[in-house]
């Protein structure tokens, strides 16, 4: 399914977008060494409901995972980078985390991710790994115009990866999103421009580009739902929600403070 999202829509998406980065933002702040995963996952289910939203992640049980995902945030700690189910770890100095959340309010979704170092230590190559995805999202971002395919946001988030030398897993990418958290139509990572679907006014998209430091080879943990690098590399994830709009792509999940 497709969906063109009306004027009205488009206004709660921009409040679903703003909840998402608002609550994303906290959490960057308060994760530090020491703290436990599932005390963001509970930080988050709190901030979710004081904001009379709903959750897209709970009931979540989609073909390829382990039924009902059952927490509130994705954490995904240095070689976890998707679906990262929250459980009993107590954050390191120099630990590589990404937070990836998907809320709805008022019948429509929104869905960001950030990655980001907690500590003093910085790896350099942790760095880059970042960085490259957030480079990788802001050309994708600039592809992503009335009139443009699909294809032309998958080149251009593939090109930067690419250019860094990430090898690119095209099992998962982005993704549609309104009244559903995933919709059609996929966004691959790499792509052929001049292909796919044709960009319209009204549509959201999810787009979140990852990779993991060398390889493009994911394995699953016990709990059925955590990808990690087959390698035990270091993995990044960066993902907004935008909106495409007569004169471009209007990010929706970004901080309001």
């Amino acid at each position: 399914m497709i969906e063109i999202l009306t004027p009205d829509e488009l206004d709660r998406a921009r409040a679903t977008g703003a909840l998402v980065g608002d609550i994303l933002h906290a959490l960057k702040a308060r994760a530090s060494v020491g703290t436990n995963l599932l005390d963001i996952d509970r930080w988050a289910k709190q901030m979710i409901e004081d904001a009379g939203a709903e959750s897209c992640y709970v009931d979540y049980a989609p073909s390829f995972g382990d039924g009902p995902f059952g927490h509130y945030i994705c954490t995904a700690v240095n070689d976890a980078v998707l679906h990262g189910m929250p459980h009993d770890y107590t954050l390191a100095d120099g630990d590589l985390l990404t937070l990836d959340l998907a809320v709805s309010l008022r019948g429509i979704a929104a869905d960001a991710a950030i990655s980001f170092i907690v500590g003093e230590t910085r790896d350099p190559e942790d760095e880059r790994l970042i960085e490259t995805t957030e480079r990788a999202l802001a050309a994708g971002i600039a592809a992503a115009r009335p009139g443009a395919r699909i294809g032309d946001i998958s080149r251009a988030i593939g090109t930067v990866l690419k250019a860094e030398g990430y090898p690119i897993n095209m099992e998962f990418g982005g993704h549609g999103i309104g009244s559903t958290m995933h919709q059609d139509p996929h966004v691959a990572n790499n792509g052929r421009p001049g292909r796919g679907y044709v960009l319209r006014p009204g549509l959201l998209l999810a787009l979140e580009p990852w990779i993991m430091a060398d390889t493009d080879e994911l394995v699953t943990d016990a709990d059925g739902w955590t990808l990690r690098s087959a390698t035990g590399a270091r993995t990044a994830h960066t993902e907004h929600t935008v909106a495409i709009t007569e004169t471009g792509a209007e990010i929706l999940t970004l901080p309001t403070r």
